[in-house]
């Protein structure tokens, strides 16, 4: 099923979750495992990260992220094939602008339509480590909006080549909303205008960024709408797990940490998983009572929290 889909048929409060390939060298089955944990929440599709070259974020055993600049992640088609085939979790692939050519991104998207993957999030990006003068004479999408455009495009058969017979690619398509801005955004109208142009090229939900704040999400709705943005908006969350992520989470994803959750993790450093599963509870109880259209899950390589979370809300 498409996003979409799920959102539109849901009877129940939906969860989905996001994943990190593993490292270079590492095994598939940490992966499997994560999935392994996911799969009794009956999840309603997971998604799979991609990286440009070289940058990712690692979350450390003491729970601090950092952003780490190595080779390529491989792997977001395969997982998602994986994921898809062997659970029969629906599965989301990020797809990037940069570091990517439109010729590669076309490549791919006929290899997920292959294997059956039918939604995709379109992305921008980190920046790659390389220089982009490499890429002159290479064509890529500068803007999400572009990356959504191209995909638009392959959905009515339109390849980058005029081909004869050329079969469209069946795909929903997803964007990324900052309810906090985008870092690279000078106002908070100009992410809005932004975000509404990836929309009208053809994007058919949004998930956030994570927040801590659920006013911030709600205000965010309230502002796509006036902006005339009227796709589903999936609020996305993390679990707090340490006292370490009150400073990596706002360093690596430009987010605010309310001084209620901050004290308390402060004060109750050894507790500090108890006190982040309390308050994503709360959030995901306010969120389910305000019909949000599920909630969004950044669990990039740990679901033990979010397990004991999603649990209380399913039947």
């Amino acid at each position: 099923m498409k996003v979409v889909e799920h959102i539109d048929q849901a009877k129940s409060p939906i969860f989905s979750f996001e994943i990190v390939p593993p490292p270079r060298g590492r095994s598939i089955q940490d992966i499997i495992e994560i999935a392994d944990t996911l799969a009794p929440l009956k999840p309603s599709w997971i998604d799979v990260t991609a990286h440009a070259s070289n940058i990712h974020f690692v979350e450390h055993s003491d729970g601090s992220i950092e952003k780490k600049t190595f080779k390529k992640r491989p792997g977001t088609m395969s997982i998602c094939g994986i994921i898809q085939n062997r659970f029969k979790i629906d599965t989301v692939a990020h797809m990037l602008c940069e570091g990517f050519t439109k010729d590669e991104t076309e490549d791919a998207l006929i290899e997920l339509n292959y294997l059956g993957i039918h939604n995709v999030l379109a992305l921008k990006g980190d920046a790659p480590n390389y220089k982009k003068d490499k890429l002159k004479t290479r064509a890529c999408n500068s803007f999400a909006s572009d990356l959504v455009k191209q995909i638009s495009d392959l959905k009515k058969g339109n390849y980058l080549e005029d081909l004869s017979d050329s079969s469209p690619l069946d795909f929903c398509v997803g964007v990324a909303g900052y309810p906090e801005k985008h870092f690279e955004a000078p106002n908070e109208k100009s992410d809005l205008t932004y975000l509404k142009k990836k929309v009208d090229a053809g994007a058919e939900y949004i998930v956030t960024q994570m927040f801590f704040d659920n006013s911030k999400y709600f205000s965010f709705v309230s502002k796509c709408r006036d902006m005339g943005i009227h796709v589903p908006i999936v609020p996305g969350i993390k679990i707090m797990r340490s006292v370490a992520q009150l400073k990596s989470l706002p360093k690596n994803f430009y987010i605010d940490i309310p001084d209620e959750l901050a004290d308390e993790v402060t004060k109750n450093p050894d507790h500090a998983a108890e006190v982040g599963k309390r308050w994503a509870q709360k959030q995901v109880e306010e969120l389910i009572s305000k019909n949000a259209p599920g909630v969004h899950f950044y669990i990039m390589n740990d679901a033990t929290l979010v397990y004991d979370v999603v649990k209380r809300f399913q039947k």
